[in-house]
């Protein structure tokens, strides 16, 4: 690309422009990984602050998405969390790229656990379990729909947090001293039933991404499951791999 100093753009304005101009025609499709910052900058005769600017820009507009150690890429144009290869929460994913979430609070409350939540949390008989489910929503609609069960044991009054403004993760970490460390994802495809296609708005027998979570802490105690159905119309899961 070529870039003018006696434009009355700025130099990060027209990087960005031209940029999205790739992106937009196709010539940098979905997932492509842009040159390091240093030999990007070099190639367009500009400082690293003025390369981030630009960046900054497309990475607001939902163009691009940077992560940590990896380096920047072209997004697919829907939301793209990273849950496939970080014990991230959906919701500590989304805000962690920027993108503004709601979240609706659907029921908390306690109730005994399931048998085979039981089972998986290791809980003796009779353990009582936080039920939380919730609507994670965003500008273009609901994302995913989510049923978490937390052993009530292990974190008393959870009931009475207020899990619209509070991420689970960050619950069980700074009020219950519960370290979260390690955790088991599984990932399907399943048609919707009818109440997760009620709370995702869309039609019974959609395609959605299940995802079935359970959550060890650092001296490997499970201490929460939980169902999450995804509207893979809005999300799609990206995982980043390294050989």
């Amino acid at each position: 690309m070529r870039i003018s100093r006696d434009a009355p753009e700025p130099l990060h304005a027209q990087i960005a422009a031209s940029f999205r101009e790739d992106i937009l025609n196709g010539r940098w499709p979905a997932h492509y990984k842009l040159p390091p910052e240093p030999a990007l900058a070099e190639q367009l005769g500009v400082s690293r602050g003025t390369l981030r600017k630009a960046l900054a820009v497309l990475i607001e507009e939902g163009l691009l998405v940077q992560t940590r150690g990896r380096g920047t890429f072209v997004t697919a144009g829907v939301l793209e969390p990273q849950i496939a290869q970080r014990l991230h929460s959906l919701s500590e994913d989304f805000r962690a790229q920027g993108h503004a979430l709601d979240v609706q609070v659907v029921s908390a409350r306690l109730e005994g656990l399931q048998m085979a939540v039981q089972a998986l949390l290791g809980a003796p008989p009779g353990t009582p379990g936080l039920r939380l489910v919730r609507v994670f929503r965003g500008p273009q609609g609901p994302l995913a729909y989510l049923v978490n069960w937390v052993r009530a044991d292990l974190c008393p009054g959870i009931e009475d947090v207020d899990f619209q403004r509070n991420s689970l993760f960050d619950v069980l970490e700074k009020s219950y001293r519960l370290p979260v460390a390690e955790g088991r994802r599984t990932f399907s495809a399943e048609l919707a039933r009818e109440d997760v296609a009620e709370a995702l708005e869309i039609s019974t027998g959609s395609p959605v991404l299940y995802l079935e979570q359970v959550t060890y802490t650092r001296d490997g105690q499970a201490v929460e499951y939980s169902d999450v159905w995804i509207n893979s119309t809005a999300v799609k899961v990206t995982s980043l791999l390294t050989r």
